[in-house]
């Protein structure tokens, strides 16, 4: 086990040190012609859509507006939802460069959710990485949000999950008074820390905002100490107010995280709703995005439709049935087609929907 313990901390170490100069750099650079460039470098609010399917054509306003967003289960996504307009969610990996979290953005389309806002509009992947600098990622939710109307969701693996969390924390003016709103299709800053609320076309400033769902797979405070990131250490497990609901994911005794027996709790500094699940024992810290094959399976796919946190039910049965990363999948998806749903109902009622 000390052995793998120090392979990981190499690995990581090297992918850290060799990107640090550079994010330094990114963030001085960013910061610096946000500050000079002015409108001249942005674009007018919305000018170019994140999200082809944030767009209601074709939708069933009526049916959307019907449905009880708090009790999904035992629905089909592909049913009930085709068509209705989708939050953009970042997909962020750990800092193992090779463990994507793209077979999680497959196992989220095969279960109905739209492929378009999975997908980075800079490069077309279905998984960001964790390198990347909070403050601009923090600036793109803003952006995203204006042009979509509709709050992105955050899900992070390992390192991806510290960086959902900074994000949080950019939000809450943990460390800027400003944030630079950031267009990520065009790649460069909009020349403005405000944005044109889309709910109620009310300016107000990016920094603030709240989103509705984010999730941490596997995130520990031991990485944060390997890796330097002070600023991290005390803040990675306590939930700041820019969220409304937070779901952590650990694994007992998980040697990349730094878990032991009982994993560290996550807790909320206020307002947030923040949700503990401890996966069982001997899940693959650096397998739990492997989740694609669960959208496929009829009946892995059927028990995880039906899933409700608070009404748990045996796994399905089956020597053949891989269970694995099953709980985690099932959980997250429970909540992302939630906020799919509310999202979207909030969205019409804007557009004056009925």
């Amino acid at each position: 086990m000390p052995g793998l313990i120090f392979i990981v901390t190499v690995i990581v170490t090297v992918n850290t040190l060799r990107l640090l100069a550079h994010r330094v750099a990114l963030r001085a650079a960013f910061v610096a012609i946000v500050a000079v460039a002015g409108p001249a470098f942005g674009q007018s609010p919305g000018a170019e859509p994140g999200n082809d399917s944030g767009r209601a054509d074709g939708a069933d306003s009526r049916s959307v507006m019907a449905l009880d967003c708090a009790h999904l289960a035992g629905l089909d996504a592909r049913q009930v939802l085709a068509g209705v307009p989708a939050p953009r969610i970042v997909l962020l990996q750990g800092s193992f460069a090779p463990v994507t979290m793209e077979p999680f953005a497959q196992f989220l389309i095969g279960m109905g959710y739209p492929e378009s806002p999975l997908r980075n509009p800079a490069d077309g992947a279905l998984s960001y990485s964790s390198f990347a600098d909070s403050l601009q990622l923090a600036g793109a939710v803003a952006w995203y949000y204006e042009s979509d109307g509709m709050m992105p969701m955050l899900i992070g693996h390992s390192q991806g999950g510290m960086m959902v969390v900074r994000v949080l924390y950019e939000l809450a003016g943990a460390f800027h008074r400003a944030i630079p709103v950031w267009n990520p299709v065009a790649g460069m800053p909009a020349g403005r820390t405000t944005i044109t609320d889309p709910l109620t076309h009310v300016t107000r400033p990016a920094l603030g905002l709240h989103l509705d769902y984010a999730a941490a797979l596997a995130t520990g405070k031991w990485p944060r100490i390997v890796l330097g990131q002070w600023e991290m250490v005390a803040k990675v497990h306590r939930i700041p107010d820019t969220v409304a609901e937070f779901s952590a994911f650990s694994i007992p005794w998980d040697p990349i995280a730094g878990n032991l027996a009982h994993p560290e709790p996550y807790e909320a500094l206020g307002t947030a709703r923040v949700r503990n699940v401890t996966l069982p024992m001997g899940t693959s810290h650096i397998g739990i995005p492997r989740a694609s094959a669960l959208a496929s399976d009829a009946r892995t796919h059927q028990w995880i439709d039906a899933y409700d946190p608070d009404h748990p039910t045996p796994l399905p049965d089956g020597a053949d049935v891989d269970t694995s990363n099953l709980l985690h999948a099932a959980d997250i998806w429970y909540s992302v087609r939630k906020h799919w749903c509310q999202s979207a109902q909030q969205l019409l009622r804007a557009r004056g929907g009925t």
